[in-house]
């Protein structure tokens, strides 16, 4: 049987190119007869430019920017042809955020990263794609705004996209701070200060209600307000990555994240390559570090079944401890089920 293993990254324990590797690896020992292929992906979040990287080549270009605390960071950005890709989480990610600092800085956290890796991009690049996930601010974009506006970069010859993980738009109780906020640390109180804050935003209320403007704590609006149109990060990716060629090679899919929920099926990886594998009438198969999908909302995305790596191995702590065996332990277990 010919099984493509196409998964975005779990947050904070494997890279996408980890996690495809763990869950070939499971397989493979299931059923060492089957022809399996590795094509790991992502959506705009954290794994963006070493996806498309790997796919289109490109050179990566790295600068010092400034990070979510207000400290320099190193950020990596990918030029192809004149095409730019940055990966938003490279200089605003969550992963720059320690945990215990996350209550103190939610409210604080800036995006300026953002707008010095797009003012690096401007001068040589005619299109910049911003792929947007996996954030730890909730600014709205203020921070890239400002500094694009102080530092007078000339983007009038520059095709912005802004490309989202999610569909939300930035207020209200599926908006940036309502549904993303507590993930980065937000009090109830400090995601209804970010609510207001966001609101009170003047620059953003005609892009308020496009989907995707709530993307990583309303850099999509920001983006948005500066003429930048939206586009799937899934699907761009599922593009540029030659994904459909490699589903009609296949019989089976195995696909996967951190965690398969509510917010999946809106716009983020699991449904772009379920809905390649339904096109094909092949089954597609989740791995996952929790599931809490129903059975009824998976199939209607097209996913056949998912399997919970925590339930699996035993518990959260346990799947996060050593989270490489933990997924092979799993994708063995579904390999047993699944292959002929």
């Amino acid at each position: 049987m010919r099984v493509l293993i196409a998964p975005d990254c779990f947050g904070g324990t494997l890279t996408a190119r980890e996690a495809a590797d763990a869950i070939a690896t499971g397989w493979h020992d299931a059923k060492p007869g089957d022809v399996v292929t590795q094509r790991p992906l992502a959506d705009g979040g954290p794994g963006f430019v070493d996806v498309l990287h790997a796919a289109t080549g490109g050179e990566i270009r790295s600068v010092s920017v400034t990070g979510p605390l207000g400290d320099p960071v190193d950020a990596r950005w990918l030029s192809v042809d004149r095409v730019a890709y940055i990966e938003s989480a490279e200089a605003c990610g969550l992963h720059l955020v320690p945990a215990d600092l996350r209550p103190q800085h939610c409210e604080t956290a800036t995006t300026r990263g953002v707008g010095e890796l797009i003012a690096s991009a401007a001068a040589d690049h005619d299109v910049i794609t911003v792929g947007l996930g996996g954030s730890g601010t909730t600014d709205g974009g203020a921070g890239m705004l400002a500094f694009l506006a102080e530092s007078g970069v000339d983007l009038s010859h520059v095709s912005l996209v802004a490309a989202s993980d999610v569909e939300n738009p930035l207020l209200g109780p599926h908006g940036a701070a309502r549904t993303f906020g507590p993930q980065k640390g937000a009090s109830p109180e400090a995601v209804e200060r970010l609510e207001a804050t966001l609101a009170a935003m003047d620059v953003l209320a005609p892009v308020a209600d496009v989907p995707g403007a709530g993307a990583a704590g309303g850099l999509g609006a920001a983006l948005l307000s500066l003429g930048a149109t939206v586009a799937s990060g899934a699907g761009m990716v599922r593009e540029l990555t030659g994904l459909d060629a490699a589903l009609d090679d296949a019989d089976v899919v195995i696909t996967g994240e951190g965690s398969f929920d509510w917010q999946s099926l809106r716009g983020k990886l699991i449904t772009a390559v379920a809905g390649g594998a339904a096109e094909r009438g092949i089954p597609c198969l989740a791995i996952a570090g929790q599931v809490t999908v129903g059975r009824r909302e998976m199939g209607a995305a097209g996913v056949q079944a998912a399997y919970s790596v925590s339930e699996h191995v035993g518990s959260v702590q346990q799947s996060i401890a050593d989270a490489r065996k933990s997924v092979v332990a799993t994708a063995r277990h579904v390999a047993a089920q699944w292959s002929r």
